[in-house]
């Protein structure tokens, strides 16, 4: 079927509430191209949201599952174990940040990561309540719906949130909001909503996703840190979307003195197929009772296999230097757009994490003209996601494995689709 035909398709047996971005379907991909059932071809700046840190269908991945396939696809680690879930977790607990004894559990989604950090860090407190913060990210389920800082599109008709959970803001020296404001806030709903005491965890995300791509300040988490141990409140690392090399780390919170009592995983984890997971600090870790952990398909050995590859083709391709590395060439380019487009006020980002922030001629957050650049590349052939919660970034999720020539290809569109948004 063609994509007018898959089109009428969708439209008709597909959920109103799964948003759709594209109007085309994908046929073939392969590194940063895709390849859709009308045979046209575009770069791909969105990664499915960040999961393709080493692109569409690594060879190495494709022969790690391949190889999988020929054994079993599926046992539930909770009843059959096998070998490369408990391997997997060494790798993981290896390579997180904490000068502590670490141990892992693997689940099937982020939001799963995230509702089983929350569980451990009840569990372990004994406590109800957490803090989280505004433009946080953190899933669409209705439990991580309450913590996600978001409305739109997200929590629209929703109703009430599901458990204890309180807001901070978040820094954005952009947007005015300094780390003494966010830590502040935090100590005011210590004196007029929730005593310290019924705090389970504070949740952040080192970088926001879905919030704008800002990244953390130092003396943020420094502060942070230092409140949760005063506190006894376990401190989460919410890195679904910004682990696994984006950053220019392994782990974000590796750009940090710092390091969080537990860490949430998933997107860029497996390479395309569904994996999560979470890694901290032993005796959180083990605080819950065998079997309250687990489920149905989390730690798949499809998944399992793909996420072992994923780890040997970020270190053997050097994919923390090639994140940098491609992070300055774009940000070089955006400040080079900078200087002959005054609505690009922001640029910033850790390593290929980086984000471009439009404001229109009055000082305001310009959703529209942000939306305008995103389809001007999408007409020629380039992929760019949005976020923030004003919707006016763009934030470029290209894969670090792509090729030089076709990165500079892609960077040439954005510059033409600036100029055309600007007319």
């Amino acid at each position: 079927m063609n994509n007018d035909q898959l089109r009428d398709l969708r439209q008709q047996h597909v959920s109103n509430g799964v948003g759709v971005m594209c109007n085309f379907h994908a046929a073939d991909a392969k590194n940063a191209e895709i390849y859709d059932t009308d045979g046209n071809r575009y770069i791909d700046f969105a990664a499915g949201i960040a999961v393709l840190n080493t692109g569409h269908r690594h060879p190495k991945l494709v022969a790690a599952i391949q190889e999988q396939l020929g054994h079993f696809t599926h046992t539930a680690y909770q009843i059959v174990p096998y070998a490369g879930y408990a391997t997997l977790a060494q790798k993981i607990t290896q390579r997180a940040d904490g000068d502590f004894d670490k141990k892992a559990a693997f689940f099937t989604t982020g939001a799963e990561a995230v509702e089983n950090a929350i569980k451990v860090a009840k569990i372990a407190t004994g406590r109800s309540a957490i803090i989280a913060f505004d433009g946080a990210f953190h899933g669409r389920t209705a439990a991580t719906l309450a913590l996600t800082g978001k409305t739109r599109p997200y929590k629209i008709g929703a109703g009430p949130q599901v458990g204890e959970v309180y807001r901070a803001p978040f820094p954005n020296e952009l947007h005015g909001v300094s780390v003494d404001d966010s830590i502040g806030a935090i100590e005011q709903l210590f004196k007029t909503d929730v005593e310290p005491q019924r705090v389970a965890a504070i949740i952040f995300e080192p970088v926001q996703g879905e919030g704008g791509f800002n990244p953390a300040p130092a003396e943020f988490v420094a502060r942070l840190r230092q409140l949760c141990d005063q506190h006894g409140i376990v401190m989460i690392a919410d890195e679904v979307q910004c682990g696994f090399a984006r950053t220019g780390k392994f782990f974000a919170m590796q750009h940090f003195a710092e390091s969080a009592d537990i860490t949430t995983y998933a997107k860029s984890l497996a390479g395309g197929m569904p994996l999560s997971g979470i890694v901290g600090r032993a005796e959180l870790l083990d605080k819950p009772i065998p079997g309250s952990l687990g489920g149905t398909y989390a730690g798949n050995p499809l998944a399992i296999a793909s996420a072992h590859a994923v780890i040997d083709v970020i270190e053997e391709e050097k994919l923390l230097e090639r994140a940098n590395q491609l992070g300055q060439t774009l940000t070089d380019k955006l400040h080079h757009l900078a200087e002959t487009h005054a609505q690009l006020k922001c640029v910033r980002g850790l390593g290929s994490m980086i984000a471009a922030e439009f404001f229109n001629s009055e000082g305001h957050p310009d959703s529209e003209f942000t939306n305008r650049i995103q389809q001007h590349a999408l007409k020629r052939g380039l992929l760019l996601l949005t976020c923030g919660v004003y919707g006016n970034v763009i934030r470029f999720l290209y894969p670090l494995t792509i090729e030089d020539p076709i990165f500079e290809e892609a960077l040439g569109i954005l510059q033409e689709a600036v100029a055309e948004a600007a007319q």
